[in-house]
């Protein structure tokens, strides 16, 4: 999964094999770990953040979000 971006402690993948129903979405991963998703095409979140990340992710996702959308759409076309 390459990564497209990080932001502070966030960590921007875009999985280059995905189930074909899934919407276009982004990984988050904190401490490599794999937290949660968030959908393109609205900027809203798939699965609950870590407690207290909210705002947080969502901040840094727009900051990066035409960088990871362009990487989805290279990616899975």
């Amino acid at each position: 999964m390459p990564t497209v971006a990080t932001e502070g402690r966030f960590r921007f993948i875009v999985n280059t094999r995905e189930l074909p129903f899934e919407p276009p979405h982004v990984h988050v991963l904190v401490g490599g770990q794999d937290v949660c998703r968030i959908e393109l095409d609205g900027g809203t979140y798939m699965d609950e953040p870590p407690p207290g990340d909210f705002r947080d992710i969502l901040d840094a996702y727009r900051k990066w979000a035409v960088e990871i959308r362009a990487t989805w759409d290279r990616i899975h076309g």
